[in-house]
């Protein structure tokens, strides 16, 4: 009894799994809704100028002027696929690091150092109210990467 109660269980299993697959396009190397924003697809990183110049203010503590705040929000909510928007923040961080040079552990600009940048820049879906997947369910509005050293 048990041996069909084990088969019907991997034969349900195998049939979930295989639907999913189909969905996701398990047949690329990056499959799930987020390979979509990979740029070898042809998906056109967002440059968030808005973002990079609010991101820089907070990270040393000047007061984001409104304009710069409603452009960064607008910029972030105009990527239609929300499952984007964490990836170009991510980039666009990226950039500003190698613009500016920086190391591990430096300071980015006077008086902000690289991990606050990095977790202001996270921040900026929360901060925006704009959506983004999160997997946790726990209600926050922050890119996963800030919880990773090395982004």
């Amino acid at each position: 009894m048990w041996m069909k109660t084990v088969f019907w269980g991997l034969l349900l299993f195998m049939l979930v799994a295989t639907t999913m697959a189909v969905e996701y396009g398990a047949r690329s190397h990056n499959s799930g809704p987020w390979s979509w924003c990979d740029p070898a697809t042809g998906y056109k990183v967002s440059a968030l100028t808005g973002c990079r110049a609010m991101v820089k203010l907070q990270c040393v503590g000047s007061q984001v002027p409104e304009a710069v705040l409603r452009d960064c929000c607008q910029q972030l909510a105009d990527i239609n696929n929300e499952w984007c928007r964490c990836g170009d923040l991510s980039s666009m961080l990226r950039s500003v690091y190698q613009e500016l040079g920086v190391r591990e552990g430096k300071e980015v600009l006077s008086g902000c150092r690289k991990e606050v940048m990095k977790l202001t820049a996270a921040s900026v879906p929360e901060v925006c109210k704009v959506p983004i997947p999160n997997p946790s369910g726990d209600g926050a509005g922050v890119c996963y990467w800030a919880a990773y050293p090395d982004t």
